[in-house]
């Protein structure tokens, strides 16, 4: 079907050396780091991978991130991190990395939030919860998918949406803090839920959910209060 991608399982079982080539600022306080990974072994949109750091005394650390990029053939996979504080992992990709240090990568993880890039795709995000779902959204474009696919992202306000410069028609932002003149402030709420369940595809969306916990339970109950059948909406949550 138009968009799907082999993965293979093998491969993603095994631990890779990965070169950090390139860091872009998103917002003050999230950023992209883009790594190459010449054995990549390819990925499906959503998915996300295990990486580890290890320290010269041998003591690593690992920790699980959702996939930025759209999968492709360049041998290279991008990851976009907010900078937690005192976290060990974000702490040292923030303060430390530079171009041409290493690390370790292992994936892809978890098909239940992947989307192939055949049905209709209805995306709700919110924070960094944006950043698996960017990965569709990418995909959408690079593949020129023409299946349904719409994006519904939360932040505080301008300066702390991800991607700013690269959402397009597809993407309604939801400001909660502070937003542009003339856009109304508030948490993502059923008038910008219902009308997309209102006028929807044929065969209806498959929801894909990222976000905090409240924020996923605040957003499920949207959905299944507009009428999205409650086994067609996919959650991944953080905190």
């Amino acid at each position: 079907m138009p968009g799907r991608i082999a993965v293979s399982n093998r491969t993603a079982a095994e631990w890779q050396t990965a070169t950090l080539t390139e860091i872009r600022r998103e917002t003050p306080q999230a950023a992209t780091f883009r790594l190459a990974v010449p054995q990549w072994a390819g990925h499906l949109p959503g998915q996300h991978l295990m990486l580890r750091l290890t320290a010269p005394d041998g003591y690593t650390a690992q920790r699980h991130y959702s996939i930025a990029s759209a999968p492709d053939d360049s041998g290279h996979i991008e990851l976009t991190l907010d900078h937690v504080p005192d976290g060990e992992v974000s702490g040292w990709f923030h303060t430390t990395a530079r171009p041409g240090d290493t690390v370790e990568v292992r994936g892809p993880l978890s098909g239940f939030f992947a989307w192939p890039g055949d049905r209709p795709a209805l995306l709700i995000g919110a924070g960094s919860g944006v950043v698996p779902l960017m990965s569709m959204v990418r995909h959408h474009r690079l593949r020129g998918l023409t299946v349904p696919l719409r994006l519904l992202v939360s932040a505080r306000g301008p300066e702390e949406l991800i991607y700013a410069a690269e959402l397009g028609a597809e993407t309604t932002p939801v400001f909660t803090r502070r937003a542009p003149q003339g856009v109304p402030v508030g948490r993502l709420a059923a008038a910008h839920v219902a009308p997309l369940l209102a006028d929807q595809p044929a065969h209806g969306w498959e929801a894909y959910v990222c976000g905090s916990n409240a924020f996923a339970e605040h957003a499920s109950r949207l959905l299944v209060a507009a009428g999205q059948p409650v086994e067609r909406i996919r959650i991944e949550r953080f905190g």
